[in-house]
């Protein structure tokens, strides 16, 4: 729970995720760059454990993954009703760590 609060504080210095979204232009915007950022902490994820941490509805969250998904940023899975996310390319997520 230690990381988490940490990670969500992280979340919250919209200054430092523009920057990273100006250099990872290709993640767009900054509900992306911070679902990849929680997705590097936290490699599998479902769609509502995603919105819950980020503060966001679940239809903006399953909207922004739907885009990482086309782009091949992100892989998916279902297991009973829950849709699982987590990021394709592990140099993505070093690019992330070290950037930010």
């Amino acid at each position: 729970m230690v990381q988490i609060r940490k990670i969500k504080k992280e979340l919250n210095n919209e200054k430092l995720i523009r920057e990273c979204t100006k250099r990872f232009g290709l993640l767009g915007d900054l509900t992306k760059m911070k679902i990849c950022y929680l997705l590097c902490y936290y490699p599998e994820l479902s769609v509502s454990e995603i919105a819950e941490t980020l503060k966001m509805p679940i239809s903006r969250v399953s909207h922004a993954l739907r885009k990482l998904k086309e782009k091949g940023i992100v892989d998916s899975w279902k297991e009973w009703r829950y849709s699982f996310y987590k990021l394709k390319d592990q140099k993505l997520s070093k690019l992330i760590k070290n950037y930010l």
